[in-house]
């Protein structure tokens, strides 16, 4: 390849061969093409067919690929390759020989079944590592059943928690738990890259789009599950998306703060009196007064007029926007964020920004065998040196790294417990004035409820954590003297904030000119919408999917998604940082605003209707994939199934298995097009044949048929399951409050790691104060004392 083409990025250099389709792979290897790796992308002769796709429908020309597809695939070049065929599959074999990661998505035994083993494409180049993506993972009683992102929402528990209680449950739109499989895999991927040059070994990275949903799709319910017993009951927030005069406004109220201000706004102060709405399920409860109460006032209201009352309170509030709206947002343009692509379509810009290392400029997204010629001559020269192995090299790809972590709530705490995982010395610091405010969001109530939240305690395991009271001097000084030693600083606060407190980038760098800093605030660092306070489901609701997700008559938030898959992005970004530091010795600062992460999840929406003049919208569990694709009662109402038909061939199989009732005999079914024009009669048909028979008999005949099916289980009773403790998906931890606690893990299984990564249980507040003050930094008892008695540091809230 010429050095014009790839020299241009941190990953300049790096060689990726992708042999996957869809969705999460072809992610995956998009972040690692934009951040300068030379992608090659490799299709059997049929193509990704994702090519051919499109959510709208849209009929492609003959030569044309879907925007979708064009969008994943930009700056990769591409050949045509069928493994089955000896001749091939040793090109490929070659092709392995001189890169650094291979991405695959055939499923169990599927690069077995190619001739392609893992033994194989080690053979000449061992510092090769894989990345395999799967719907359940590799290995397991269940990787091989068969699964849709619908039915794996299902089992998840995330569709049967969001929702009306007098309407059925709904699915997160927009095939979000593909992407967030994508978003994961890519810092694993570095991290297997970074981690095979110190130890010269390449990684097999096992990756389940399944554990991926359950981290982004459910709020640590498992975690939550094992305090507050019986059944998560279905909702939605109160207040979220509400209907104003000229169309919709999105709130997020999760702190007891913001609702008394939402109630304060409204003018109800005796409902912000009342503290039994502190606490959203109540508010549920009471939900057709609160819709009335909430709902009269901002109907007489324009959205501007709603959002603009919020901010002088400090209440997260956004307009709702959908692919029509989202280009134009004032934010958007004001920083830049969607420019024409190669195509002439426009899309958006990778979601971070990195202050030494310019974007790298988008090319066309390749024809098929497009570059077919130029890659076999390569595959046919080029190898990979030999890795040399660092003596007794820790396999901890971040092992060295120190990390000084400001973050709160939830997108910045699970990047910086990921980095601990990945070996680096993350350093937790809180105030007992204003601690991590999550602390305290869905805490179960006692006498120390800031040490039990769910939340906290999944996004924070592997970490150490101290109090500092930044509004001292003295702690202050600590804190700088913390920067001083550190390579990362990390933090999600409004853009406002560090700035008040002095520690603006410019001030970062005069204390530690090598320090990368990452800093993740909502809408970006500049723009109209600078100073603006968001949250994830402020995020959903801008970026368009919120717009996908719900009712017809009534969107819904995904419920935080935005969050851990932002924080995959944080982590992304800080790798390209670390790897341009280890070129240059140069630190910098990364931005990642959490609304460009969503908006590039959402991308296909604006892309699509700039394309072909298609607005995407939601339709409950219907979706462009499947078709039927829904949520059915069985013989017992209570117990829902999701059943998704995604092809042709399953729905023959369905036919089948239902005894070829007349009704599903009609020619204009046997396509796609048609079941999906006749999805009312379609799911009435359905919905009378499962209503006699068991969920569990039922269940068992779908899926021997190979039909995508799951039970829509209930987030409380996702454990016990066979195929998570098979993988070791979860760690049990001793925690000095809430004692042994199930901890969810990761959604990748490395060879080369273990599989239990968290080195430590999430830290009680102000827990290593002595440990990182006393013994690191050098404060003796007395002073150590009285920064205690001045409350500059303690382990308790000060307001408690």
């Amino acid at each position: 390849m010429a050095k014009s083409d790839a020299d241009h990025g941190p990953l300049a250099g790096w060689r990726v061969i992708d042999l996957s389709g869809e969705i999460a792979g072809p992610y995956c290897s998009k972040l690692l093409a934009d951040a300068g790796a030379d992608v090659i992308k490799v299709e059997d002769p049929d193509g990704d067919p994702l090519r051919r796709w499109t959510a709208c429908g849209h009929a492609l020309a003959e030569d044309e690929d879907g925007v979708l597809f064009q969008f994943l695939n930009t700056s990769k070049r591409a050949i045509s390759l069928d493994p089955f065929e000896a001749e091939n599959r040793e090109t490929i074999i070659a092709l392995a020989a001189g890169a650094d990661l291979l991405i695959e998505s055939f499923g169990p035994g599927g690069l077995d079944a190619r001739g392609l083993s893992v033994e194989t494409l080690q053979r000449e180049n061992p510092a090769l590592s894989v990345i395999s993506i799967s719907p359940w993972g590799l290995e397991g009683p269940d990787a091989e059943q068969p699964a849709t992102e619908f039915t794996l929402q299902a089992a998840t528990g995330s569709i049967a928690y969001r929702g009306l209680p007098d309407r059925k449950p709904v699915a997160s739109g927009g095939r979000i738990g593909e992407w967030a499989a994508g978003s994961f895999a890519a810092p694993a991927a570095i991290c297997a890259g970074l981690s095979a040059r110190k130890t010269g070994r390449g990684q097999h990275v096992d990756l389940s789009i399944f554990e991926s949903m359950l981290i982004s799709l459910t709020v640590y319910h498992d975690l939550n599950s094992q305090w507050v017993p019986g059944p998560l009951a279905r909702s939605i927030e109160i207040p979220s998306i509400e209907p104003a005069a000229d169309g919709y406004v999105g709130y997020c109220v999760i702190t007891g703060q913001q609702w008394t201000d939402f109630c304060a706004m409204l003018g109800r102060q005796d409902i912000a009196e009342d503290a039994r709405f502190l606490d959203g399920r109540a508010r549920m409860e009471h939900i057709d007064f609160m819709q009335s109460m909430i709902q009269d006032w901002t109907r007489e209201r324009s959205v501007d007029e709603l959002i603009e009352l919020a901010g002088l309170l400090r209440i997260p509030a956004a307009e709702i926007g959908n692919g029509q709206t989202l280009p134009g947002m004032d934010q958007m343009q004001a920083r830049g964020v969607f420019s024409p692509g190669p195509s002439g379509v426009i899309q958006p810009r990778p979601p971070y920004l990195l202050s030494q290392c310019p974007s790298r400029p988008f090319t066309p997204s390749p024809r098929p065998n497009e570059h077919a010629e130029a890659i076999r001559k390569e595959a046919a020269t080029e190898r990979k040196p030999a890795a040399s192995a660092e003596p007794g090299a820790n396999p901890l790809p971040l092992d060295g790294i120190r990390v000084v972590d400001l973050t709160a709530f939830w997108a910045g705490p699970v990047a910086a417990a990921y980095l601990a995982d990945m070996g680096a010395d993350v350093v937790k610091v809180e105030s007992i004035h204003r601690p991590d405010g999550m602390r305290f969001a869905g805490a179960i109530p006692n006498e120390e409820l800031w040490e039990w939240s769910p939340v906290f305690h999944g996004a924070n395991p592997g970490k150490r954590g101290i109090t500092l009271g930044m509004d001292s001097e003295e702690g202050m000084g600590l804190l700088r003297r913390l920067i001083a030693g550190a390579d990362v600083l990390i933090e999600n606060f409004s853009a406002r904030v560090l700035e008040n407190f002095g520690l603006g980038w410019d001030d970062v760098r005069k204390i530690n000119p090598n320090i990368i800093m990452v800093r993740m605030p909502a809408f970006g660092l500049d723009g109209p919408w600078r100073d603006r306070p968001g949250f994830a489901m402020t995020v959903e609701q801008v970026s368009g999917l919120a717009w996908l997700t719900g009712y017809k008559d009534l969107p819904l938030v995904v419920r935080g998604a935005c969050d851990p898959i932002g924080g995959m992005h944080a982590v992304f970004a800080l790798l390209l940082a670390l790897e341009h530091r280890r070129q240059t010795g140069e630190g910098q600062l990364v931005e990642l605003p959490l609304v460009e992460v969503a908006i590039n999840i959402a991308a296909q929406q604006v892309m699509e209707y700039a394309a072909y003049g298609e607005l995407l919208t939601r339709d409950e569990n219907r979706g462009p994939v499947s078709a039927p694709q829904g949520v059915y009662p069985t013989a017992d109402p209570e117990e829902l199934i999701a059943v998704a038909i995604p092809s042709d061939a399953h729905w023959r199989s369905l036919r089948a298995l239902m005894g070829e009732p007349e009704w599903a005999s009609d020619p204009a079914l046997d396509s796609a097009p048609g079941r999906r024009a006749r999805h009312d009669a379609v799911d009435a048909g359905l919905e009378d044949w499962l209503a006699g028979q068991s969920r569990a008999a039922i269940l068992e005949r779908l899926l021997a048929a190979g039909i995508p099916a799951s039970e829509v289980i209930n987030a409380h009773a996702l454990m016990p399951n066979r195929q998570l403790e098979a993988r070791g998906f979860f760690q049990t931890l001793e925690h000095p409050r809430s004692g042994k606690v199930r901890y969810p893990g990761w959604p990748m299984a490395f060879s080369g790691l273990p599989r239990a990564l968290h080195r430590r249980p999430p830290p009680t507040l102000g827990q290593h104060n002595d440990e990182i003050l006393g013994d690191e930094l050098g404060l003796d008892s007395d002073e150590l004392a009285r920064l205690r008695k001045e409350k500059i540091i303690g382990e308790r809230p000060s307001f408690m």
